[in-house]
């Protein structure tokens, strides 16, 4: 395991505190990276990487409940994913179409809450039907509340966002200088969902790819060499481990 050199109380500030007082991050947000590297290591399609990839979505959101996380998001699909061989992006939006179908029904019965984020109007009709169709069939489950990133893109976020802002103060609803943090939040993607506590990424890599820019600015950020489909509890449980040693002072001197 490598460990991003950033280390600063194990909850942000004015964030629920109760998960972190047991040593467990409250949000857990996951760049799940590596399916296609562990396909060609085995000499198989890329494809075969990306449903292993899915066998590994299972694993984590059930340790997620089982650990006590609150709020899990998975970055599932990029807005830059869209770049891939139209061959490979086939097998993609094909694994969500057989997720959606066949998966709620066991969130569900997971008590797990699912919110999609992205720009869902670039998939087919049907699938956007189907991610509506999953986000109100869970609203009532309070058990795990689960983010999945589909066509996400940070920096595409904070541009819609602070264009969202700009209408508003040209249509008078706020003067500019009252548009704060907080407000501005409110017009990102992931509004009402707290900050991320802990970013894991698999396959080695240490960056954040676009994902999350504006809400991991205080995240513990924590790099796995394994690839994502041999992510599982024990991956999983080591990270929030890592996470409960680390001191989290938000830019403050510690007390």
């Amino acid at each position: 395991m490598r460990i991003a050199d950033d280390v600063q109380t194990n909850a942000a500030p004015g964030r629920d505190t109760a998960t972190a007082a047991r040593g467990v991050a409250r949000h857990v947000a996951i760049i799940m990276d590596g399916n296609g590297r562990w396909a060609t290591a085995r000499g198989l399609p890329r494809v075969a990487g990306h449903r292993a990839g899915v066998q590994a979505v299972r694993r984590a959101i059930e340790t997620a409940v089982q650990l006590g996380v609150e709020w899990l998001t998975l970055y599932a699909f990029s807005s830059e994913n869209w770049r891939r061989p139209a061959s490979e992006v086939l097998d993609l939006t094909g694994l969500l179409r057989h997720f959606l179908k066949s998966e709620i029904a066991e969130l569900k019965a997971q008590g797990a809450r699912l919110r999609f984020i992205g720009d869902r109007a670039r998939f087919d009709p049907d699938i956007q039907l189907d991610l509506g169709h999953a986000e109100r069939d869970t609203a009532g489950n309070t058990k795990l509340n689960l983010v999945i990133a589909l066509s996400y893109g940070a920096r595409a976020e904070i541009v819609a966002a602070a264009q969202a802002a700009v209408r508003e103060i040209a249509e008078g609803r706020f003067a500019a200088d009252a548009l704060d943090e907080t407000r501005f939040e409110g017009f990102l993607s992931t509004a009402g969902i707290p900050d991320p506590d802990l970013i894991i990424r698999t396959s080695g890599e240490q960056r954040l790819s676009n994902f999350l820019l504006w809400q991991c600015a205080y995240a513990e950020l924590v790099f796995l060499d394994l690839l994502w489909p041999d992510f599982g509890a024990e991956a999983f449980a080591a990270a929030l481990a890592e996470f409960a040693r680390r001191e989290r002072r938000f830019g403050a001197r510690p007390g």
